[in-house]
């Protein structure tokens, strides 16, 4: 029987289906997982959307996640290989009436990865067209209740238009940065007495580079923070000026550095302008200086 395509008004458990999902993809990629994101409409709250939950991966390595093809189909998903996009491993579950959608590209693949995330993160941000892409989808599906190349080529003009004008006013910056800090992240032991590792982190200088570094945790005082590594690795470079740093912390989520990486920073740039990522799924930044009101040189 054909997919009957159902709109529905949003839902807020949907990204409670995302976050049940998340662990059991995460379990299946491993190591291979860099990054996973709710994408699609049903991550944008107040967005009538068809209730199919779509997940997109960041992973190290394609040829890894074909290998556990067999793995996604004991969860329930079909594994169906690019299916129209190159450089795309897409799987659905449920069938005709699919319920979730992955969406899995290798993480330097920007062009697929970005553009979903600044399609994602315009309707989040502009509810004019929210309303309007909406109305849309209702009455296609009125339209086209089980037709679905009807209804998709029916949106696809206005799909197209909305992502050029996401796209132009997209900032990738913090995006490319987490992916950078995630792919080199990697707890590991390095000897009975030092680990490294579990937390990375990635910093934007003036000159559009990115540096990266991860912790290194000893059995005394000798280790180091992953964001001092970033900072090392920048001035050995020859650069000095941090426009944004993040940190990444063992759960994935971004972290704040901590007070002796802040007043490194601070001493090597006392504007204290650089931008800090407090949390990456909503992109919550506080600059530097905000973090150290009464420092002791002012």
């Amino acid at each position: 029987m054909p997919q009957h395509i159902i709109v529905s008004e949003y839902d807020p458990a949907w990204p409670l289906k995302y976050e049940t999902e998340k662990e059991k993809i995460e379990a299946i990629l491993e190591h291979n997982c860099i990054a996973l994101y709710h994408i699609g409409s049903t991550s944008v709250p107040r967005l009538a959307a068809k209730p199919i939950i779509d997940i997109m991966a960041a992973v190290r390595s394609l040829e890894q996640a074909d290998a556990a093809a067999e793995k996604f189909s004991r969860i329930g998903y079909e594994y169906l290989g690019e299916f129209g996009i190159p450089g795309r491993r897409y799987l659905r579950k449920g069938g005709d009436e699919r319920t979730h959608q992955i969406h899995i590209f290798q993480a330097d693949d920007r062009k697929n990865i970005e553009r979903h995330l600044a399609f994602r993160d315009y309707l989040r941000t502009h509810e004019e067209e929210r309303r309007e892409y909406a109305a849309l989808k209702k009455e296609l599906a009125r339209r086209f209740p089980y037709d679905i190349d009807g209804y998709c080529d029916g949106k696809e003009e206005f799909v197209r238009a909305m992502e050029k004008q996401a796209l132009s006013q997209y900032d990738p910056s913090w995006d490319r940065l987490y992916i950078a800090a995630r792919k080199v992240q990697s707890e590991r032991a390095l000897s009975p007495l030092v680990e490294a590792g579990s937390v990375s982190a990635a910093l934007l200088t003036e000159k559009g580079n990115i540096y990266v570094g991860v912790c290194i945790d000893t059995a005394c005082s000798l280790g180091m923070c992953a964001e001092r590594n970033a900072i090392a690795n920048m001035i050995t470079n020859g650069e000095s000026r941090i426009v944004k740093i993040t940190a990444v912390m063992p759960d994935g989520k971004a972290g704040m550095p901590c007070g002796a990486c802040r007043e490194l920073m601070m001493q090597i740039d006392s504007a204290g302008t650089t931008e800090i990522l407090q949390d990456y799924e909503i992109k919550k930044v506080i600059t530097l200086k905000e973090t150290l009101p009464d420092w002791w040189k002012d």
